[in-house]
C-alpha cells in the first residue's frame, strides 16, 4: 500500500527510462534481474515464465521493466552480459542498470528475482517471489505476480500482498 519510489535509469540500449512516465495510470511489473542467477535463468531461460507474462499483459495496459543492481565486479553486472541475456532470452522490455543499488535500495529488492506489481494508483500492491517454488529448478503452482496482476485488473484488493522472495542476492 506504500507508494512506490519513482526512479530514473537506462536500459542497456542506451535509452532513459522513467517509472513516473512510463508507469503513470498503468500497471507496472519490475523484476530485479541478474542473467547469472539461477533463478532468473530459471525463469527466462528454461521456462517462459516472464516471456508468458509480458505476453499475456502487455497489451492490457500492463508495463514491464526488468532492473540489475548488481554493482560493477559483482554476478551479471555490465551492459554487454545484460545487453546479452536480454538478446538470447528474447525479453521484449527494458533491462535497466542500478549501478549504484540506490533504485534497489530504495525498493528493498533482496533476491533476484525479487518483484514487485505497482498499481495504477502509484501504490505498492505485491512484493515477493515470481511463484510458489522456491527452487532453482522447477516452477511454481501459484504465480504471485500472475494473481496479483488479475485481482488489480479485476479491481479486487490483492490477497497475497507480499511473499518470501526467492533466488540469490548477488550483490
Amino acid at each position: 500500500g506504500e507508494v512506490a519510489p519513482t526512479f530514473t535509469l537506462t536500459d542497456t540500449d542506451g535509452n532513459t527510462v522513467d517509472l513516473a512516465t512510463v508507469g503513470k495510470d498503468k500497471i507496472v511489473v519490475l523484476e530485479w534481474f541478474n542473467p547469472g542467477c539461477p533463478f532468473v535463468v530459471k525463469h527466462h531461460e528454461k521456462n517462459p515464465t516472464f516471456s508468458n507474462l509480458h505476453k499475456d499483459y502487455s497489451s492490457k495496459g500492463v508495463v514491464f521493466l526488468a532492473i540489475n543492481s548488481g554493482a560493477k565486479g559483482k554476478e551479471g553486472h555490465g551492459l554487454d552480459l545484460n545487453k546479452g541475456a536480454k538478446k538470447d532470452w528474447k525479453i521484449a522490455y527494458p533491462v535497466l542498470l542500478d549501478e549504484s543499488g540506490e533504485v534497489g535500495k530504495m525498493y528493498g529488492a533482496k533476491t533476484t528475482p525479487h518483484m514487485f506489481v505497482i498499481g495504477k494508483d502509484g501504490k505498492l500492491a505485491y512484493s515477493g517471489a515470481i511463484d510458489d517454488n522456491s527452487s532453482a529448478a522447477k516452477t511454481g503452482e501459484k504465480n504471485y505476480v500472475r494473481m496479483a496482476l488479475d485481482e488489480i485488473r479485476a479491481g479486487k484488493t490483492v490477497t497475497t500482498a507480499a511473499a518470501e522472495p526467492e533466488g540469490g542476492s548477488g550483490r
